[in-house]
């Protein structure tokens, strides 16, 4: 390796992002059902509980079985309404809940052909049932790919109740990290032990810093939160059940869609069709 490159390293490894709270807009909430107006009235007073403590002054809105009949409806009336957040449960207009192995139709598309985030919930037929919480003070943001996601750890931090804690979760992925090490093991010029080390030490240390940069960025916009960082290596949806059950989250944010492509993210929607008894907002 030349000087020049060795510099440039050493610039590019001591460039960091830093986090900037952007306050997102909750004005109006829409909750939509398959069931008749006084069910779907009972769901919306659990959301009021649930969301109260960060969603204190919004306009609440529902569209009840009756009110639709197709996902074009659907999308119709989201367009008309135009809420910030809309809150739904899986398989939708489905019996499909019986079997988990999709979201249903209208929730799939309502996550990708609409712009604002998704609250979706346990299906109210799940067995055993499942009970909303009572608040939001122990929320986690999950990812692959946590540096400079300012909006996913908005989004987060604002639906964190006062004095909550909000996790920040990065795990990288162990399959993928070990599929490049085997190619770096086949390439003679390369220390194989020294690679290792190194990617995985900078591939952990990037979003453990930018982390730290969110904690700070927080505390100066006077979020009352505490944030918790948790960096691992490991397998997603192993890891990722392990860490909701350690601790006891309420709500999991993460991505689900992204700009030019038609179907969810394919690691997002293994999570969302898998992780059926905990709140997911999908982004």
């Amino acid at each position: 390796m030349t000087e020049i490159d060795q510099f440039e390293s050493v610039f590019k490894a001591a460039a960091k992002d830093v986090f900037r709270y952007q306050q997102p807009a909750w004005n109006r909430v829409l909750v939509v059902t398959d069931q008749d107006e006084q069910t779907t009235g009972e769901l919306e007073r659990q959301l009021h509980s649930f969301l109260d403590q960060v969603l204190p002054q919004v306009a609440w809105e529902r569209l009840s079985g009756s009110e639709l009949t197709s996902v074009g409806e659907l999308l119709q009336q989201v367009e008309a309404f135009k809420p910030d957040l809309v809150c739904t449960y899986r398989n939708l207009h489905t019996q499909a809940w019986r079997w988990p192995y999709s979201l249903g139709d209208y929730v799939e598309v309502l996550v990708q052909h609409t712009a604002m985030p998704v609250l979706l919930l346990p299906h109210p037929l799940e067995s055993p049932p499942v009970a909303l919480p009572t608040n939001t003070d122990r929320v986690m943001a999950i990812t692959d790919h946590l540096t400079g996601d300012a909006q996913l750890v908005s989004i987060a931090a604002s639906l964190t109740a006062p004095e909550g804690v909000l996790f920040l979760t990065h795990i990288e992925d162990e399959e993928t990290f070990q599929r490049y090490m085997d190619v770096i093991a086949k390439v003679p010029e390369l220390d194989t032990d020294t690679a290792r080390q190194a990617i995985q030490r900078q591939l952990l240390k990037e979003p453990a810093d930018y982390i730290e940069s969110c904690r700070q960025g927080l505390q100066q916009a006077g979020r009352p939160l505490r944030v918790e960082s948790i960096v691992q290596m490991g397998r997603h949806l192993e890891q990722y059940r392990s860490l909701i059950r350690q601790h006891a989250a309420d709500l999991l944010v993460f991505p689900a869609s992204k700009e030019g492509m038609v179907a969810m993210q394919g690691r997002a929607y293994t999570l969302a069709v898998e992780l059926r008894r905990v709140p997911l907002l999908l982004l």
